[in-house]
């Protein structure tokens, strides 16, 4: 046998990259995240729902064990996990997340406050009935095409014969690569009669549909504010609509108001309601409000029921509006109605949604009484051939008695070969020539039992193949006639909208953006504390006149500041962080406070706090900074009165960093001490002042290898002593030199 001959294909790898990637995401985008705008169901749920249906587990059988469900689905059709078949399967019972719930479930499937669903093994689950009758009827009626499975063992529907508008009914989100989908739930009785109004004009607008499809119905109701915004999103498919829980106030203890939320939105399900009173528990840690005496979560089975109650003149409206502003109370939800459509990701319309969905329901229906048109037409021929052999039974039976066999007796019967066949006489062999039934009427013919030639069996006969022909005329004019197509479809539409509709949960409104104004706290003088560890409060000033020899000993940085100021913490990298008194808890004494890493953007593990004083204080003040290279200036304090909460102080050279921030009142002179043991002490005025933006001047001329280790201020008026190895040294009889000088080595 010959050798056969390498051959290597080149091929660039970018294109080779780009190829793979594209095949990659489109299995994601087709097969896995978005669903098919046809049934608006994703592969894996379309998948449980037809395994379920494979199972048998219909909504009059009893329930069956999850993972049976999950472990068959993901053997037969979906073999990608079972947590997505199982969270697919929970999402589908869970009626606060779906308008219409497709399944059944019996157990432990989670609840709309966070908690999720008991392990497959414990949960058990069947079909709903309007999912037996809207979404897998007629399977077996040839309405779908079928497709191998993934191992090509088994057959699966490419789509389910769904008989309602599920991608408006039940909305969907994905998330696929490069894109995304999110429809909200519609109400099932609107998107009926809008499909309705389109079956009657296909022409119709997407106003005229609106006045049907009046906006979103989310399963947990609430209200959607922006009415105005809807007419967009229903035109281009995509836009955002605000939402809010509903609120109600009731009567309290005492005369209080107690603010009552009994829906939220619908973006909050799960655990969006335990941030929500972990927000609402922070406004008031914050002091952004101070009306909230107590906060209660009293939902259960029967309802959401979150009580606040308010202090005394509370103005609930104003607090109503700060829930709506600082909370998830009113939240945006996203669309982009992104579904599959002729297989490509398409961005539809409410109207194409219409166009698509009616479309489907023509080709299902006309699919559907094809294939019943045909088995109405081979049964009217079983039919006519067995009334026809009722009539010439002796006949058939003188045929069949003189038969060899099976075969001789069908060709007798079929042809009129009367060869090998015996008679009673002539007659009957010239008769038996004439009959020329069809294979399939001589087939029925020897099947029949002998009961079928009593009289009332051949009256049932009779009646039930008038009923066939009456039937072949009814299917022969759905099909020719798009009229009688549609009056079918509507009917249909028309009874499940009987069946399983119900009232609409969201109200639709044009509200204007919540507006909650701060009411004015009083402006008193408390006084800031801060230990060695960063954490800092504030105390009132009758408590630290009393205790303030013990504040100055227990405290780093402490001073007296108005209750609406904000503090600054200026730190050696040359970062200037504020934040409001007002964030600070107000305490007592021997109250720990709370880190200011939590309140500003300071890193405590990243850098070094040189300076923190009031803001207020800057805008009386000048500031001298002083570096470890001996780089020195003073700014004016108001530069440093900012909104921001991080801002620069300085600028400072490669390498650099900030050793003294001091604020300047009556200082007179400035000293430098150097690591090597070099003193520099010049007056404070040669100081020049300069914008927080510039580097500063050479304050102090350093050898090499050398660097600012202290700083020091003196007043003539004043001892000033410090200790330096050791031993007192006075500041006061140092010689006054000039700035940027190289000062003095001080022995001891």
């Amino acid at each position: 046998m010959p050798a056969v001959k390498e051959k290597i294909i080149r091929s660039e790898y970018s294109e080779l990259m780009q190829k793979s990637y594209i095949d990659y995401a489109m299995s994601v985008i087709v097969a896995r995240a978005l669903p098919d705008i046809r049934d608006g169901l994703k592969p894996v749920q379309r998948r449980t729902l037809y395994d379920m249906s494979e199972l048998g587990i219909r909504s009059d059988k009893p329930y069956r064990k999850s993972a049976r469900i999950v472990g068959d689905t993901m053997g037969k059709y979906h073999p990608h996990g079972d947590s997505s078949i199982y969270d697919c399967l929970v999402v589908m019972a869970q009626d606060f997340k779906k308008e219409l719930p497709l399944v059944d479930g019996h157990g432990n499937f989670g609840n709309i406050e966070g908690d999720g669903a008991a392990a497959m093994r414990y949960t058990e689950a069947r079909l709903q009935k309007i999912t037996e009758e809207a979404f897998l009827a007629d399977l077996d009626k040839d309405v779908v095409d079928f497709v191998p499975n993934f191992d090509e063992t088994e057959k699966e529907p490419e789509v389910l014969p769904v008989r309602i508008p599920n991608f408006l009914i039940n909305g969907s989100e994905g998330i696929a690569v490069g894109m995304a989908t999110s429809t909200p739930p519609h109400n099932l009785a609107e998107v009926i009669d809008a499909e309705n109004a389109y079956l009657e004009n296909p022409d119709i607008s997407i106003a005229e549909l609106m006045k049907y499809v009046k906006g979103p119905d989310f399963p947990t109701g609430g209200i959607v504010v922006n009415k105005e915004a809807l007419k967009e999103i229903y035109e281009t498919g995509t836009g955002k609509i605000r939402i809010r829980g509903r609120v109600t106030t009731e009567k309290g203890k005492n005369g209080r108001v107690n603010v009552v939320i009994t829906e939220i939105p619908y973006t909050m399900i799960g655990q969006g309601i335990g941030k929500f009173l972990q927000d609402v528990a922070d406004l008031a840690e914050k002091k952004v409000t101070n009306d909230i005496a107590d906060i209660t979560n009293q939902s259960s089975k029967d309802g959401i029921r979150i009580v606040i109650e308010l202090k005394r003149d509370a103005d609930a409206d104003n607090f109503i509006n700060l829930l709506y502003t600082k909370t998830r109370l009113e939240d945006t939800f996203g669309v982009n109605m992104l579904a599959i459509r002729d297989g490509r990701p398409e961005t539809m319309n409410l109207r194409s949604i219409m166009e698509a969905c009616t479309a489907f329901q023509y080709e299902t229906t006309r699919r559907k009484y094809t294939n019943l048109l045909e088995r109405e037409q081979k049964k009217r021929e079983i039919q006519e051939g067995l009334i026809k052999a009722c009539n010439v039974i002796d006949l058939i039976i003188e045929i069949l008695r003189g038969s060899k066999d099976r075969a001789m007796a069908k060709d007798c019967l079929v042809s009129g070969n009367t060869t090998g066949v015996n008679f009673k006489s002539k007659e009957s062999r010239v008769m038996a020539k004439q009959l020329l039934f069809t294979d399939a009427q001589a087939d029925a013919i020897l099947d029949m039992r002998l009961y079928k030639l009593i009289g009332l069996e051949i009256d049932a006969l009779i009646k039930e193949h008038e009923q066939t022909v009456s039937n072949i005329y009814r299917y022969e004019d759905i099909l020719e006639q798009r009229e009688s197509m549609t009056m079918v479809i509507q009917n249909e539409l028309s009874e499940y909208k009987k069946k399983y509709s119900r009232k609409r949960r969201t109200e639709i409104k044009q509200e204007e953006a919540a507006v909650f104004v701060q009411p004015k706290s009083e402006v008193t003088d408390v006084c800031f504390v801060m230990d060695r560890f960063g954490y800092a409060r504030t105390i009132d000033t009758a408590t630290f006149d009393r205790n303030q020899e013990t504040i100055e000993a227990e405290s780093k940085y402490h001073f007296i500041c108005r209750s609406d100021s904000r503090i600054c913490l200026f730190t050696e990298e040359g970062q200037l962080h504020t934040f409001k008194v007002e964030d600070l808890p107000q305490g007592k004494l021997r109250d720990k406070g709370i880190p200011v890493d939590n309140i500003s953007g300071y890193d405590s593990s990243k850098e070094q706090i040189v300076l923190v004083t009031g803001q207020s204080d800057l805008n009386l003040y000048k500031l001298i900074f002083v570096t470890a290279s001996g780089m020195i200036k003073v700014v004016e304090g108001g530069e440093f009165e900012v909104k921001r909460n991080n801002v620069a102080s300085t600028v400072l050279q490669d390498g650099d960093r900030i050793i003294k921030i001091e604020v300047m009142k009556d200082q007179q002179n400035i000293v430098f001490q150097t690591q090597k043991g070099f003193f520099l002490k010049f007056p404070v005025e040669q100081i020049p002042q300069k914008k927080k933006t510039a580097v500063g001047v050479r304050g102090m001329s350093l050898g090499d290898d050398d660097e600012i280790e202290e700083v020091y201020f003196t007043n003539n008026l004043e001892s000033n002593t410090v200790i330096y190895k050791e031993k007192e040294l006075s500041l006061n009889h140092l010689r006054l030199a000039n700035r940027a000088a190289k000062g003095s080595r001080i022995k001891l």
